[in-house]
């Protein structure tokens, strides 16, 4: 999967075999609150919006497993196809988001660490409480055992260390989970969204797919050791820019050209190779967080080379990549690289 050429790694996707497969979209939400952080947070009226905008306008709420088996299988899916996920298991997802998502009647999955269930942290729910929910039909996955940064390394510690403290993490993180509700997934979500190539392969060699929190439509083109969902809380929770994710499009990619997610780099370069475009090349545009507009650089008419025009400071920034679709009028192809930019290679 992984080929090195001039010590710069060519990421190639799954191969799945329906490439007629249509869209859907992950979203991504973490507090139902009016009281806890406003970033990660969005008022129970605000995911009632949400909720009545899905229905409102057609869209399938299917469970994530449905989705994501069914885009391994190369099953199509209608394009206004919606799973609904909730990171790190708080207690207001049952108390506030559990009773509007049974009112619509729509299934979700809850990312939970299950050190912190065990250690019976006051603000995560509890084994009992999950068991309701996965009872009325929600899916319970993995979020790691404790919240850590999965790719950091520790001081001293050499790659096949780093190998067995992350393995034994997620695994005992699905044990505890099969244990308390029957079943394993084997689905990650990276803590924090952050990840690295040497993360991705362990995810991969142990059977799981990785989900991060960058944005972008899932379809069959999808790396799932790295699938992307949209935040819908905070800042995103806005129905007016929400619409337009909820309607995006997933762009046909052979492969992703660049050193590393986690780099040192301050003006990381990404190649991406279009398998077919199906935009106008003069619409596409990427845009760095924080600067506006990358540099752009057509290699061929389905390559391009995306480069921030500014250095970048250190920690998690993105180039988000969109163009309207020359089939489907309003609606955008979207595609979201996420950084982590460090001081040293291996933190």
């Amino acid at each position: 999967m992984f080929k090195k050429v001039s010590h710069v790694v060519i990421f190639s996707f799954f191969a799945l075999a329906c490439a007629s497969a249509q869209a859907a979209v992950i979203l991504q939400y973490h507090h139902v609150s009016k009281t806890l952080p406003k970033v990660t947070s969005v008022d129970a009226s605000t995911f009632r919006a949400h909720m009545q905008y899905l229905k409102k306008n057609d869209f399938k709420v299917i469970a994530l497993d449905t989705l994501i088996e069914g885009l391994k299988q190369g099953e199509s899916y209608n394009d206004k196809t919606v799973a609904i996920t909730f990171d790190d298991g708080y207690d207001n997802n049952i108390e506030q988001a559990a009773p509007i998502l049974n009112e619509f009647g729509y299934p979700y999955t809850i990312f939970v660490n299950p050190k912190l269930i065990d250690e019976q942290r006051s603000y995560v729910m509890t084994w009992e409480q999950l068991k309701t929910l996965s009872q009325q039909g929600a899916l319970i996955a993995n979020h790691s055992a404790q919240h850590d940064y999965l790719h950091h390394r520790l001081d001293g510690e050499s790659d096949a260390q780093w190998q067995e403290r992350i393995r034994a993490d997620l695994q005992y993180s699905e044990k505890r989970i099969e244990e308390e509700l029957g079943y394993s997934l084997k689905y990650l979500a990276y803590p924090y969204g952050e990840f690295d190539r040497a993360l991705q392969k362990l995810v991969q060699d142990m059977g799981y797919v990785g989900i991060g929190q960058h944005s972008g439509a899932v379809g069959p083109d999808n790396d799932f050791t790295r699938l992307p969902r949209f935040p819908a809380s905070g800042f995103y929770a806005d129905l007016d820019t929400l619409s337009t994710k909820l309607a995006s499009l997933p762009f046909h990619i052979d492969t992703l050209t660049y050193d590393d997610t986690v780099t040192t780099k301050r003006q990381p370069e990404l190649t991406i190779s279009f398998k077919e475009k199906g935009f106008h090349q003069n619409q596409f545009a990427c845009y760095v967080s924080g600067q506006g507009r990358a540099e752009l650089n057509w290699l061929s008419a389905k390559q391009v080379k995306i480069t921030a025009k500014q250095e970048l400071g250190e920690g998690r920034a993105r180039y988000n990549c969109t163009a309207p679709s020359q089939q489907a009028s309003g609606r955008y192809f979207w595609f979201s690289q996420p950084w982590v930019i460090t001081s040293s290679p291996a933190q």
